[in-house]
């Protein structure tokens, strides 16, 4: 124990010694300001007892306190900005105490076990992260209660506060990543959130807390002197505002490294505390974390990003975390010991309505992630994992169905050789077009690819901008995960290249055809995403066979596959 607490005390002693560097640096900054001032006052006082007389001294002394007023002017627009401006809240969904109740018990006998304070209040994030996040800052602490009261469509007070009483020294939010109380086990997530908990003592301390309000001031006051202006009247308004924002930001420079070394002292001092709570837990506790981002990110990547582009959101990703784990731990025979321990109770029994919390987390997911709106609409509904392969897949291959031979339409590419008149006459899309168009040469595949690129650059172009009922209330300042900031702050994919494009085009069009005539389905595989089921199997081999046409104009790999399952190619397939 004596290693134990010589570590947390030096981790806490050169957090401390950091936090006293930071207010030094705003006293340093504060007495920068006053220094004309007192230059005057000393410069009137001698003049009053008669050792400064002479035009010479009472130009010097106007001069003096001319520049006195101008600098303590700009220091009070630079400390009003400080105070005023919003920091940065991370996007959350705020977690009440009676929709919790056995969490915030949990945390609490953790934070008593630890001797430490409790966190004054529970949200959760749609990552695989979980953190302490200090909404002290007066501005922050009014966002984060706005924020609140928005996505619960209620008061934003929690739980115990009392309307119109300001907290002076509140302990830090509690963040916790969602995924984990799918995957998690109850003692699991214990163990992962000691070390967390564990940051409220540093944090408790006033030297601490005061430089995180300052240095989070700080860089509110920058974002906000670094908004875009909303026209050139608005510009000339905000010129002061920049030059604010000028000295705000000199100030956060020489800040910055010391409020990294006061964070990991922190850390190091929580870490060292949470040592002995739970060891052998923790380290289990960890694969667990590394094991749920990693399905978390499959997730996102190949089931959601689809849905999320078809104008529908997944409500219940986190239920699909454990899905995704379970099959990936089935591929990699390690079904067994998952078994085993998915028999225990999963954390997520510490919720009331676990669902409702899935559903507000994965709403916030495909904000983040993808940028859609903060509410669902007619182009922006919920799904649900049993309609997710005639809502989404099934409209997804069909959609790009149609706009592959938009495309060919425009580029007056014939029907399929042998078509039947009535077929050729009527326009009707068969699978045959497109193989034959492909395999003739490959000019003919880098045209396509480039008119189907554009084709989506423009449907994107012409997509509605996402609005939210909250625009109002954010009044624009600061990040409100709830409103029209813009976002994805966090986009999942780069943009996908004319052959990506292509190629995935070609696919739907092929599993549009293998569904209308060779009796095929639609269906999820919980880590690739959109899957062809063939007699109720999943086809993993229709890639190479669509890759070699488009890239090397070889379409005999295809035909065979084709005949493989009896897919007819000369058939009309049903288009959106």
């Amino acid at each position: 124990m004596s290693g134990t607490g010589t570590g947390e005390e030096l981790g806490a002693q050169a957090a401390r010694t950091r936090a006293l560097v930071l207010l030094r640096i705003r006293s340093r900054a504060t007495a920068v300001a006053l220094l004309p001032a007192a230059f005057a006052v000393v410069l009137f006082a001698a003049g009053a007892q008669g050792f400064a007389e002479g035009s010479g001294w009472d130009a010097a002394r106007w001069a003096v306190t001319a520049c006195a007023v101008v600098v303590l002017i700009v220091a009070a627009a630079v400390a009003v900005a400080v105070v005023r401006a919003k920091p940065a809240v991370s996007p959350t969904v705020p977690l009440r105490e009676e929709a919790a109740p056995d969490l915030y018990r949990l945390v609490r006998e953790l934070a008593e076990r630890l001797g430490v304070p409790a966190p004054s209040a529970i949200a959760l994030t749609p990552d695989c992260d979980s953190w302490l996040e200090d909404r002290t800052h007066p501005a922050a602490d009014r966002a984060a209660h706005e924020a609140a009261g928005r996505g619960r469509g209620g008061s934003a007070t929690g739980p115990g506060r009392r309307p119109g009483r300001r907290r002076v020294q509140a302990a830090p939010v509690l963040v916790i990543g969602s995924p984990f109380l799918w995957w998690m086990r109850v003692a699991e997530l214990r163990a992962v959130l000691a070390p967390v908990v564990a940051g409220t003592g540093p944090s408790a301390h006033p030297d601490i807390a005061a430089a995180r309000r300052f240095v989070r001031g700080l860089d509110g006051a920058v974002a906000d002197a670094a908004a875009p202006a909303r026209g050139p009247v608005h510009t000339v308004v905000r010129l002061p505002g920049r030059f604010v924002g000028r000295i705000a930001r000199l100030l956060l420079r020489s800040c910055r490294g010391h409020a990294a070394e006061m964070e990991r002292g922190v850390a190091a001092a929580a870490s060292t505390r949470a040592q002995d709570v739970d060891y052998g837990l923790r380290v289990v506790a960890q694969e667990q974390v590394g094991l749920a981002y990693a399905g978390w990110d499959r997730l996102l990547t190949r089931v959601a990003l689809p849905a999320w582009r078809m104008g529908r959101w997944p409500s219940r990703l986190d239920a699909g975390v454990v899905s995704a784990l379970t099959e990936l731990s089935r591929r990699d025979r390690l079904a067994e010991g998952y078994a085993t321990r998915l028999g225990e109770r999963p954390a997520c029994d510490l919720l009331e309505e676990p669902g409702a919390a899935d559903e507000a987390a994965s709403l916030l997911a495909a904000r983040l992630f993808h940028g859609g709106p903060a509410e669902a609409g007619p182009d922006w509904a919920p799904v649900d994992w049993q309609q997710y392969p005639e809502e989404v897949v099934d409209r997804k291959w069909r959609t790009e169905a149609a706009r592959l031979h938009r495309v060919l339409d425009t580029m007056g590419v014939p029907p399929a050789s042998g078509a039947d008149t009535d077929t050729a006459c009527a326009g009707v899309p068969t699978l045959a077009r497109v193989v034959e168009h492909l395999a003739a040469g490959r000019d003919g595949g880098e045209e396509l690819a480039a008119g189907i690129s554009a084709a989506v650059a423009r449907e994107e172009a012409q997509a509605p901008v996402p609005l939210s009922g909250g625009a109002g209330e954010a009044g624009g300042e600061g990040l409100d995960p709830w409103g029209p900031d813009p976002l994805p702050l966090f986009p999942l994919q780069p943009p996908r290249t004319g052959t990506e494009l292509l190629v995935d085009h070609v696919a739907a069009m092929v599993c549009c055809a293998a569904v209308d005539t060779a009796g095929a389905a639609p269906g999820l595989d919980w880590l690739d995403g959109p899957a062809l089921l063939v007699d109720g199997e999943r086809r993993t081999d229709l890639g190479s066979p669509v890759l070699t046409l488009v890239e090397d104009g070889d379409a005999g790999p295809l035909r065979s596959w084709l005949v493989s399952v009896g897919v007819r190619t000369d058939k009309p397939v049903r288009l959106v």
